[in-house]
């Protein structure tokens, strides 16, 4: 059965790991790729970069400063070298000797355990290269119907889409824009993404009616805990929306609990 990031089409809404279980795990991964699968992701975001060689990398920054043992941009660093770091011991010790993935790998991990991914280009020095690479290895893996490029350079995911008409793409965005249909057909997209103080329901069903699919990205415990203090819960609404078919994709750090929450969904809708 082909992989579909519509609700309606998986039966299900899909929940995904942002950089894996990255609340728990180093993110972007192995660790923190299996977690969340283990945990109940259906789909994992991972952020990806160029090395000096021109291989695409899972890493988020542009340097390896934040998440490795390593020093500098990742563009003057070789593939070679960027393996030989070490991604997990900065997180916790427990995780010493994690190495950076290759997207080319995360792809055949993806394809062999029947998950979706959603790989952002942060890329900023060869963008467009970037996007061809990618593109190449959908195509060479047999991944392309389960991968969502995402970004927040709407121009660039046009430009990806012109070159590469076979790849879907998805607009981020950090704003109710007031045509959200015509935010994505402007720039070629499939879906969009949407962060959950955002969302509007009225919003979800004309993107569906357009064809096109959501994600809501939903924040950890630990940040919703201001609302709970102050009396106010936005997760029975977020719940509601995914019991009544509305959203495709919830997103979050924190696996466990938004996999909880679309369970809860799945009771409601039943």
């Amino acid at each position: 059965m082909a992989f579909s990031f519509f609700a309606s089409e998986a039966g299900h809404a899909h929940v995904c790991g942002h950089r894996g279980y990255s609340l728990h795990y180093p993110e972007n991964t192995w660790p923190a790729f299996e977690a969340a699968k283990a945990a109940g992701a259906t789909t994992v975001e991972i952020d990806v970069v160029l090395t000096a060689d021109g291989e695409p990398v899972v890493m988020h920054d542009l340097t390896v400063d934040r998440t490795t043992d390593g020093h500098g941009f990742a563009a003057d660093l070789s593939l070679d070298q960027i393996r030989r770091l070490d991604a997990g011991a900065r997180f916790h010790p427990a995780f010493a000797g994690t190495k950076v993935p290759t997207v080319a790998e995360v792809l055949d991990w993806a394809k062999a355990d029947d998950v979706g991914v959603l790989l952002e280009i942060k890329e900023m020095e060869r963008p467009d290269i970037a996007v061809d690479r990618v593109a190449a290895l959908l195509r060479a893996t047999g991944t392309v119907e389960r991968v969502m490029v995402i970004g927040f350079d709407h121009v660039l995911l046009k430009r990806a889409v012109e070159r590469h008409p076979d790849i879907r793409t998805e607009a981020i965005t950090h704003a109710r824009h007031a045509d959200l249909v015509g935010v994505l057909t402007a720039c070629s997209a499939n879906s969009v993404s949407i962060e959950l103080d955002m969302f509007h329901p009225d919003d979800a069903k004309a993107l569906h009616e357009a064809g096109f699919s959501n994600r809501i990205h939903v924040p950890r415990p630990d940040v919703l805990t201001r609302y709970w203090r102050g009396g106010r819960d936005p997760l029975p609404r977020l719940v509601q929306w995914i019991a009544d078919g509305l959203v495709d994709t919830i997103s979050g750090d924190d696996v466990p609990f938004i996999a909880m929450l679309a369970r809860r969904a799945g009771r409601a809708s039943r």
